[in-house]
């Protein structure tokens, strides 16, 4: 399996990704620093029914303007099902890009999809010309131990357009080397 880009209108495509999951633990940043609280989440597929917040239509209005406006989809395929996708925007201020979306399927998560597909965004943000990279991270443990495991850190100071569209994520940034 490798890294591919993928073209805007393959967009339609994240329907094929599996975002399930179970969810035990997540993080709460309080004062500064991660709180670790004890859930029993159990996460759904995206809904095929266009009226849910949390619909493969939803999730595809949201990003389409990333793209739209400059951004790039990379996918990794197990042979023709898109199993991991990243979305990266190179001008979320003049010199930060953005991790904006990462998804693996459920069953291809720790394959070492998710950080292939980091490690090409990476690379186009330093080809870019960009000094940090800028991810909110979902506050579930696993997701925010992923970024961190790879280098992100907590931000100092949060972008406050994407704190207002999500308040309870992990707002993290990696500080790039050219």
């Amino acid at each position: 399996m490798q890294v591919v880009r993928m073209k805007n209108a393959e967009i339609s495509r994240i329907g094929e990704i599996d975002c399930s999951e179970h969810v035990k633990s997540y993080y709460v940043f309080k004062d500064g620093k991660l709180e670790r609280r004890e859930v029993d989440w159990h996460v759904s597929r995206w809904s095929t029914d266009d009226h849910s917040e949390h619909s493969v239509q939803s999730r595809i209005r949201a990003w389409k303007p990333l793209l739209d406006n400059g951004g790039t989809m990379l996918g990794v395929f197990d042979e023709d099902k898109l199993v991991g996708f990243v979305i990266y925007r190179r001008d979320l201020t003049e010199d930060t890009a953005q991790l904006a979306v990462l998804y693996v399927s459920n069953g291809y998560r720790g394959s070492g999809i998710g950080t292939a597909l980091t490690e090409e965004v990476i690379k186009l943000a330093i080809a870019d010309g960009a000094k940090r990279l800028y991810v909110s991270a979902t506050p579930s443990v696993s997701t925010v131990s992923f970024y961190r495991n790879r280098g992100f850190e907590l931000a100092e100071e949060v972008n406050k357009e994407l704190f207002e569209l999500e308040p309870e994520d992990i707002h993290m940034i990696m500080l790039l080397k050219a």
